[in-house]
């Protein structure tokens, strides 16, 4: 993921609610999500080159998703970030051990951002990043942005995608899919100004700075954008809308839903 909008434990009726961009160059081969033929027990989309995921999620509720970081010339990383998303959700180690155990290989991949939620969990998020000088962070409540850069950096986009999962929470009557699948497919161009000097140079980061990634010309562009709420009574649904290059618009390649009740039940306030 390049993008994700969270709020955790922000509702009555939500202990999560997460909108996510996956942006990736067009020509590395993926699945779009699906629950995995290898782990059953486990939904998301899947990069068909390594084998790990950006973002899944399990029957259990637990969620992982990864956004990598930004840099000028970054190294290469011994294993894939996405490894990271797949072994959480489909292992059974519990929250803080996960992140710790990262936290400790953390120098085997390129730069990331994990963010890891289990809602059996007293405190059920947990970032961690191999940028980060802490490593590890509890998330606390209420509602959070993610880019390329370190959480609740104040990126346009990251701004802009919170300002709108707030607003539609706090409307009754916003269909939550409508409102934050528009918010993802946001292409607005913020002004010069405010774009971050991450060291790639401005008209990269200009390329960048929408939500909704098009740049055809590179290759390269927004792929996946997912919509996933947990209930505080267990019921998940969870939305993926597939990107495909086009002019001046991309193309929607396919959509996914599923809906089902957490095997276990998340906590009630």
């Amino acid at each position: 993921m390049c993008l994700i909008g969270f709020a955790l434990d922000a509702h009555d009726d939500f202990v999560l609610v997460l909108a996510a961009n996956r942006d990736e160059y067009y020509a590395r081969e993926s699945a779009a999500a699906s629950w995995w033929g290898d782990r059953a027990t486990v939904w998301g989309g899947r990069d068909r080159v390594a084998g790990g995921s950006w973002l899944a999620l399990d029957r259990r509720g637990r969620l992982a998703a990864v956004t990598n970081v930004r840099e000028p010339a970054p190294p290469p990383g011994r294993r894939s970030r996405g490894e990271l998303v797949a072994e959480f959700v489909s292992g059974d180690a519990a929250l803080d051990d996960y992140a710790a155990s990262v936290a400790s290989r953390a120098g085997h991949y390129a730069g990331f951002n994990l963010l890891l939620f289990d809602p059996a969990s007293p405190r059920p998020a947990r970032y961690v990043s191999n940028r980060h000088p802490q490593r590890v962070l509890d998330v606390p409540a209420g509602v959070h942005g993610l880019s390329n850069h370190l959480l609740g950096t104040d990126w346009p986009k990251v701004r802009r995608l919170n300002r709108r999962l707030r607003g539609a929470l706090e409307d009754p009557h916003a269909p939550l899919d409508t409102v934050l699948l528009g918010a993802l497919a946001d292409r607005s161009q913020p002004p010069d100004d405010e774009l971050p000097d991450t060291g790639i140079g401005l008209p990269r980061e200009r390329i960048l700075a929408p939500a909704m990634i098009v740049a055809p010309e590179l290759g390269y562009g927004t792929r996946a954008s997912t919509l996933v709420a947990i209930r505080r009574d267990g019921r998940i649904e969870a939305i993926e809308r597939s990107w495909g290059p086009g002019l001046p618009v991309p193309r929607i390649a396919g959509e996914r839903r599923t809906r089902f009740t957490a095997l276990r039940r998340t906590p009630v306030r």
